[in-house]
């Protein structure tokens, strides 16, 4: 038994890591602000369920506010997974400071914590973004990631070196987590998958930006809390790894899958590739493999009939 803290712990991974954590008995404290990024009162129900148990904490406050973190972190810390931050591409073109501010600043508020702590082991949420607009598929750990097209992708990229350099300094265990287009339930609402099938379920167009080709390697939420849960028990030193599922889905589709599992037929709106999106994304994940045993195993159509059935049942509930 570890004791865990899970900043973003009420978001859509959040949420779905803290309850495994619980389930295997951890002790686990959720670090979220609730931010308006999209409705609290979305986050406050994905805590439901963790909430049910006795050995979940969970506390309101802000990677901003270094006391907030400096108390949450403290010497009977063993595992901190850091997936708070402002999260989006298209949003951080329009606030490039405030995503610096979030993701830099409250990372190095949690490097800070951490480095003052013995034997704390960290996990930090990075993303596919840092990879750019790459021509070379897949994505290895290995590729340069010097070129990103936004200011979130830049700022995950820099999480990353900030990292590399606490681990070279102080010498604890940091492993920085890649994933790749999560999906499945209680997604973030601005996310395609999720925006798509509301839209399509009411019958309203879907806004659909390019001629359909764009290619996303969309990963089941159940996938990538198998990956954080090995990089917790068996990542060591420094170390970058990819989780995605290695299987890249065109967004026409993603359209076509949503018609089947939905039974409805989409209302298509098309509309100019928008700045700052990449063409495609698609990892290579033997690196986690190897050394975590990472292992997706949901392919797409089921992983989606997942998503529509729990979209379905919020809107009954």
């Amino acid at each position: 038994m570890s004791n865990i803290v899970v900043t973003g712990g009420a978001g859509f991974i959040g949420s779905h890591l803290c309850e495994a954590l619980l389930r295997d008995g951890h002790n686990v404290i959720a670090l979220d602000c609730f931010d308006d990024f999209y409705d609290p009162a979305v986050k406050r129900r994905n805590l439901v369920h963790a909430q049910a148990y006795s050995h979940f904490m969970l506390v309101e406050g802000d990677i901003l506010d270094q006391s907030c973190v400096f108390d949450t972190i403290d010497n009977q810390t063993d595992v901190v997974v850091h997936l708070a931050a402002r999260a989006g591409v298209r949003p951080s073109i329009e606030q490039p400071l405030l995503y610096q501010d979030v993701n830099v600043r409250g990372t190095l508020n949690i490097l800070e914590a951490c480095r003052k702590v013995s034997n704390c082991k960290l996990i930090v949420a990075s993303s596919s973004s840092v990879y750019g607009n790459r021509k070379e598929v897949p994505f290895r750990e290995t590729d340069a990631v010097d070129d990103p097209i936004s200011p979130y992708a830049a700022t995950k990229k820099c999480c990353e070196l900030l990292c590399h350099t606490y681990h070279h300094l102080y010498d604890f265990p940091i492993a920085c987590l890649r994933f790749f287009t999560v999906y499945g339930p209680r997604q973030r609402p601005d996310l395609a998958i999720h925006k798509f099938a509301k839209l399509i379920e009411a019958g309203e167009p879907i806004p659909v930006f390019g001629d359909g080709s764009m290619m996303r390697d969309f990963t089941y939420i159940d996938d990538i809390i198998q990956g954080v849960m090995c990089a917790i028990d068996r990542s060591e030193g420094y170390r970058v790894y990819n989780l995605g599922e290695s299987q890249p889905v065109a967004l026409r589709d993603l359209i076509s899958g949503l018609e089947k599992a939905l039974g409805k037929k989409a209302i298509i709106d098309r509309q100019p590739l928008q700045p700052g999106d990449v063409e495609r994304t698609y990892a290579d994940i033997d690196r986690a493999r190897e050394e975590l045993g990472y292992n997706p195993s949901t392919d797409f159509e089921t992983g989606l009939q997942h998503f529509v059935t729990w979209l379905r049942d919020e809107s009954n509930a």
